[in-house]
């Protein structure tokens, strides 16, 4: 068509990628995920996921100074009881483990670190499932009033965002619910809106120990063969007050990522699951792979499908290998 142009490829010298790249990725993009258990005085190394740790509640703060001076701005909470029942109620109470690492983190650091906590149910539970089950079958609204119940809890604890993870129908529009009503009307809303019924979620089962002790989790979670019922779940969260919504796992649901965040123009959050993490390593581990490369590639990619947070179990490295670029 335009005969006389004719195209030239530049020397991509690293100084002239950097001054044409699209998409960047900082540590402000980034949340670390934190499991925090009761009963512990000492780290404990989790199996499968080289690198990550259960930590006890008297090191907590000691890992959030690491996290604030690496320039990450958040942390998401996982809370593992010394205690189960059927009905998750070690989850809601003043002086459970998360609602004492809440406490902690914000008295030492305040507004310097977002402090974010999971809403769920299946690492409380003995039977794992994420609600209250009744013979075989998750009771969705008995569930949405344990739910409420946790949210008040942590948001009196003083946590920033809360984040139900179950999918559960109308946990946004419950939660908002109880915690207008009780006054905390600043505490933001993060919504597993598109949490998909994945095999990446293993190594996490063996982290949080919430793996279920009957059947599996398909029943609440989403078909990962339905884009189009994920976006109507988005739209459902967003409609019952969710600030945020989130897409997990990331990588094998970029197509998600980009639709949501086009069709909606919301904050967008993507989990880089933990099976995800432990690909990566695996690979590493083998030499059949190179780690940090890996990471680069794999995070720029979910933030260029259109993620402006992405919850990473590499927060840490990658902060530290970009400050040694």
């Amino acid at each position: 068509m335009f005969p006389e142009i004719r195209m030239r490829r530049l020397r991509r010298t690293e100084q002239l990628r950097n001054l044409t790249k699209e998409t960047l990725i900082t540590p402000n993009n980034l949340i670390y995920p934190i499991f925090v258990q009761e009963g512990i005085n000492k780290p404990e190394s989790i199996e499968s996921m080289p690198g990550q740790f259960r930590l006890p509640l008297n090191q907590v703060v000691n890992e959030c100074e690491n996290i604030v001076s690496l320039g990450l701005p958040a942390s998401i909470l996982f809370g593992i009881p010394s205690k189960k029942d059927d009905s998750g109620s070690f989850s809601y109470q003043p002086q459970g483990i998360v609602q004492r690492a809440i406490k902690e983190i914000k008295n030492n650091f305040g507004d310097k670190l977002t402090v974010i906590s999971d809403i769920c149910l299946c690492q409380y539970t003995n039977h794992g499932h994420c609600g209250i089950v009744r013979g075989n079958d998750v009771v969705n609204d008995d569930t949405l009033q344990i739910l409420q119940k946790i949210a008040e809890s942590h948001a009196s604890a003083g946590v920033d965002i809360v984040a139900p993870s179950g999918m559960i129908d109308g946990q946004v529009k419950s939660i908002r619910s109880e915690l207008d009503q009780k006054g905390f009307t600043n505490i933001a809303i993060l919504a597993y809106a598109a949490k998909q019924a994945s095999c990446f979620y293993g190594p996490f089962k063996e982290a949080a120990n919430s793996a279920p002790k009957f059947g599996d989790r398909k029943t609440y979670q989403l078909d990962y063969s339905n884009p189009n019922e994920a976006l109507r779940e988005v739209e459902l969260d967003i409609k019952e007050g969710a600030d945020l919504v989130m897409i997990k796992p990331a990588l094998s649901y970029l197509d998600l990522i980009y639709r949501i965040k086009k069709r909606f123009k919301m904050p967008t959050v993507a989990y880089s699951v933990s099976g995800e993490y432990s690909m990566i390593k695996a690979m590493a581990e083998r030499g059949w792979i190179n780690e940090k490369n890996a990471v680069f590639e794999i995070l720029t990619s979910i933030k260029r499908a259109g993620a402006d947070i992405i919850i990473t179990y590499y927060a840490k490295d990658f902060s530290k290998w970009l400050s040694e670029k």
